[in-house]
């Protein structure tokens, strides 16, 4: 009995088309991916929210500091020696 040899080898005109659309379909939903981000950042999607509106009011005077007057430190109306 002769044996039987069978041998699968790709097409050479359409081998590789299933796999090429696939890689194009991920391509395009990684670029919708992408602008569909920009276009939210540039729309203040990702900003923090606002401060609530709360009615607190806080009011504070603080005092002018001043440093004291010594020999090293004189007044301002007195001459450097």
């Amino acid at each position: 009995m002769a044996d039987t040899i069978i041998t699968n080898s790709p097409d050479k005109n359409n081998g590789d088309n299933g796999s090429t659309a696939g890689w194009i379909v991920a391509l395009v939903i990684i670029a919708a991916v992408v602008v569909g981000g920009i276009m939210l950042y540039q729309n203040g999607f990702f900003r923090a929210a606002a401060p609530s509106t709360d009615s607190t009011n806080i009011n504070i005077t603080v005092p002018e500091q001043t440093p004291p007057a010594t020999e090293t430190n004189p007044p301002a109306d007195e001459p450097l020696p």
